[in-house]
């Protein structure tokens, strides 16, 4: 049953070039055993020790030999020929009676292992070359003889003593005659080969068998890094650089991943390939995590630490699988206001400033991969603009080698189109008008453009002033990178081939009779997979204290669906085994963030949550309690630094609303309270205290900014407890309801507004969509995070207002519908004193300054 290829290397190959061979099979996934067979004189150290380990089914690499003599029996594999020849002895005598077993000719590996077993057996062994002036004398003693190479002539076979037994195992005795003298010697000769065979046959199903047991789930073999925090705490930049992380590619095997499912990227972070999720298809999930948190001040509350603080608890001090799953920072908030997203404190992913800056790529290739379709949009209107149908169907149809043919894409479009036709020759003029002409309206088009900065004077943008572009003149706009539905086809996908589908689906304009035009209609959906086929894979990381963390898509849930992937979610659940942990992050506030994670997220993953993390801070509270404004970079006024029990409780507001929109998906919910040093024991208590009066099933302060995973050991405690709780997970509304009674559901039953007012042209929109077919999608509110409504500077917990939708716009391969609330812009602005004022890079040592 194995399946076997048969490697002819060309006669006189060299060392070097047979090694490279090997070198090339070693990292073959589909090699699982490697055999040589070469000439003599090939057989060095060199070339056996090329052979992986766990690859080598002759045994004869310096590993393989060093695990035989250190009597390792699973671990190694006994070359062939000792097999044999130990097997051909059994049959013949009785080693452990002491009997003197004389190895002649039999150098390198294969001696080195017979000596080690026949010793092992019981027998007194030596060896002797053909030439030794001591051959005779050992030739007389011996009762066994096992020949390694072909007797010279000079060597008479009288010099063995009648009734020795003879084993000859040279590597040429099936061209050569031997006599060994006596007709009275026990001779056995051609046996080896033959069994030798057998025997190497067996290693190859051994070595099957093991790479069979390697594919299925081990439990974690996980060294955690040692924390030693300081007080008072530095700054996030060196706490990260203090920390020495593991090489990646040690973590990966600790966690069970194998050689051939990761691709490293430096020292400290992989690729991790999606053929795991196949081979770990049988193995149960994991307990599913939600992180959310109450209405943030401009500052951040902490959800990304907590994250982190958890699952360091969960496995450096409970010994329990755990991994967190993270969105991607985007250049935006770094360089903007917020500054990094890889945690803080002594709860945080390292290194930090790999983290917040480029990673792996994916937001690079999701530019790129979003440009493009932005690009072939505005060059097929101008094409179609200045062309005849017959000019436009020969360039997009043209003679190549003499042959003019339809490419895969053009072909599906003809089907689409109801013309079975597969010879461009054979198309009639009406259907070369229909399969040429796209005829986009310009006034339709719902694809922009998009880069990775705060830039807010590309909110809006006019193209096409060039001469070149013969009067195609139109009103446009950049969107943040992260807002592109391709970003949100990445978070949402569960395969490549699911993401190619996605692609094609994407709606980007409509034609002037009102039809949705696709990125397959524009032919570009194979070359938007290709620079996105790097970016589906999820990246490994670690924390401060060596647990898994992986990174993928996300962010911003105001104006995206703000959740990391459904792919590294999938994977992880696999990965940390079924009495395992899996937290990951929604953006921003429960009512946003957490909303779509389980309206939409839920939904394309098909995973049931089994607990949420709600985080609230006492600094965050004070503000929905009526204290002043908190302003990034600005001092906290007093009322955030002292005591102050009155606001706390006001602002508890905002803190219950949140555990009641939680409450509405009928999961269990621990508050985990973010405590800073200025938060006084009498304020913390308070929180508590309010939240498991309000429903909540745990209310725990947590300290792991300060000290690492040890501070969030409660927290992880009570998440474990609440994961046994019964769930009865359920969606807030049915897809089948009109799109304008979805987004009424959620702006009452989330937001607390009265009712909803759409703007003409967003209720223009959802007729289109309706009519189209779309209107069974979920829907992604595009919606302040600052507030429950729409009006940033309303706190607490606003009720009677009217929330407006001023635009709606289709994700239609992402999967959902994305109404505009208010004055909502999908691209940030930077303020007046960014960040990157205090970002540097040190031209000695290359190290970055201040990045957080």
């Amino acid at each position: 049953g194995l399946r076997v290829i048969h490697i002819c290397l060309p006669e006189g190959s060299s060392k070097d070039e047979i090694v490279n061979e090997i070198l090339r099979l070693n990292e073959d996934p589909n090699v699982q055993g490697l055999a040589l067979d070469l000439p003599e004189s090939l057989y060095s150290s060199k070339v056996l020790n090329a052979v992986k380990p766990e690859k080598d089914v002759d045994g004869l690499s310096d590993v393989n030999l060093g695990r035989l003599v250190r009597d390792d029996a699973y671990d190694c594999l006994i070359p062939p020929t000792v097999c044999a020849v130990m097997e051909l002895l059994e049959d013949l005598v009785s080693l452990n009676s002491g009997k003197t077993v004389l190895l002649v000719g039999a150098d390198g590996a294969v001696g080195a292992a017979l000596q080690c077993l026949l010793q092992r057996e019981g027998a007194a062994t030596g060896s002797c070359r053909w030439k030794a002036p001591q051959l005779r004398t050992k030739l007389q003693h011996a009762d066994v003889v096992i020949v390694g190479s072909t007797k010279p002539d000079d060597v008479p076979g009288s010099w063995i003593k009648p009734g020795t037994i003879i084993i000859s195992f040279s590597r040429d005795l099936l061209s050569e005659k031997h006599n060994y003298g006596q007709q009275n010697n026990h001779a056995a000769e051609n046996t080896v080969g033959s069994l030798a065979i057998a025997m190497r046959m067996q290693n190859m199903v051994k070595n099957t068998e093991r790479w069979i047991q390697s594919q299925r789930y081990r439990k974690w073999d996980l060294r955690c890094l040692k924390l030693q925090p300081l007080s008072p705490v530095p700054s996030d930049i060196e706490i990260s650089r203090a920390q020495s992380p593991k090489a990646v590619d040690v973590l990966a095997k600790e966690i069970g991943l194998l050689t051939d499912e990761i691709e490293i990227y430096g020292q400290t972070k992989a690729k991790v390939r999606l053929s795991l999720l196949e081979r770990l298809k049988d193995q149960p999930d994991g307990k599913y995590v939600l992180v959310a948190g109450i209405t943030p001040t401009p500052l951040g509350e902490g959800k990304s630490t907590v994250t982190i603080g958890l699952v360091q608890a969960l496995t450096a001090h409970l010994n329990i699988n755990s991994f967190a799953c993270l969105r991607q920072p985007s250049q935006g908030p770094t360089f903007g206001v917020k500054g990094g997203a890889a945690g803080g404190g002594y709860a945080q992913v390292i290194p930090m400033e790999e983290f917040n800056l480029h990673l792996t790529g994916d937001i690079h290739a999701i530019t790129a991969a979003n440009n493009l379709l932005a690009a072939a949009i505005d060059a097929r209107i101008l094409h179609e603009n200045t062309q005849s149908d017959k000019a436009l169907y020969n360039r997009l149809v043209p003679v190549v080698n003499g042959v003019r043919e339809f490419s895969a894409i053009q072909l599906a479009r003809l089907r689409r189109l109801g013309i079975n036709k597969t010879d461009p020759g054979t198309l009639t003029e009406e259907e070369i008008s229909k399969f040429a002409r796209l005829d986009i309206d310009p006034s339709t088009i719902t694809w922009q453009r998009v880069v990775d900065t705060n830039d807010r004077f590309l909110r809006k943008i006019t193209v096409g002033q060039a001469n070149t572009e013969k009067g195609f003149v139109r009103q446009a706009q950049f969107d943040i990178a992260v807002a592109s539905e391709i970003m949100a086809i990445l978070a949402l996908t569960t395969s490549l081939q699911d993401m190619k589908e996605r692609l094609g689906k994407m709606v980007v304009a409509n034609d002037k009779k009102g039809e949705p035009v696709t990125a397959e209609d524009l032919g570009v959906t194979g070359a938007l997979a290709v620079l996105m086929k790097d970016a589906i894979k999820p990246t490994l990381m670690q924390t401060l204290e060596g647990t898994p963390v992986f990174v993928h898509a996300g962010p911003f849930a105001n104006i995206a669906h703000g959740n990391s992937s459904v792919l590294a979610d999938k994977i992880a659940l696999k990965l940390v085994g079924e009495k395992g942990f899996v937290v990951t992050e929604a953006g921003f506030g429960a009512d946003i963030g957490m909303e779509k994670f389980f309206n939409i997220k839920c939904r394309a993953s098909g995973l049931v949550p089994s607990v949420v993390v709600l985080v609230a801070t006492v600094r965050a509270l004070k503000m929905h309690g009526g204290g002043p404004n908190v302003t990034a970079g600005a001092p906290l006024k007093k009322e955030y630094t002292e005591e102050n029990l009155q606001l706390v409780a006001d602002g508890c507001c905002n803190l219950q609303k949140q555990i009641q929109i939680t409450q509405l998906f009928g999961v269990p919910v621990v508050v985990a309270l973010n405590v800073f040093k200025t938060d006084s024991p009498a304020e913390v208590d308070l929180v508590c205290e309010i939240a498991k009066q309000s429903g909540a099933f745990d209310a725990v302060p947590c300290n792991h900014w300060s000290a690492g995973g040890r501070g969030a050991v409660k927290l992880a405690q009570a998440v474990e407890k609440a994961a046994n709780q019964k769930n009865s997970f359920k969606y807030l509304y049915n897809l089948e309801l009109p799109i304008v009674e979805k987004i009424r559901i959620i702006a009452q039953k989330v937001y607390g507004a009265q009712d909803i007012e759409l703007s003409p042209a967003a209720q223009s929109q959802v007729d289109r969509y309706t009519r189209q077919g779309f209107g069974n999608l979920p829907i992604c509110m595009a919606k302040t995070h600052l507030s429950l409504s729409h009006q940033p500077e309303r706190k607490g917990v606003p009720t009677g207002f009217i929330l407006p939708i001023s635009d709606v716009r289709a994700s239609i391969g992402a999967g959902f519908i994305y109404p505009l609330v208010g004055t909502m812009s999908t691209m940030p602005g930077l303020p007046t004193r960014p960040c990157f004022y205090d970002i540097d890079l040190d031209p000695v040592t290359e190290q970055v300054k201040g990045l957080f």
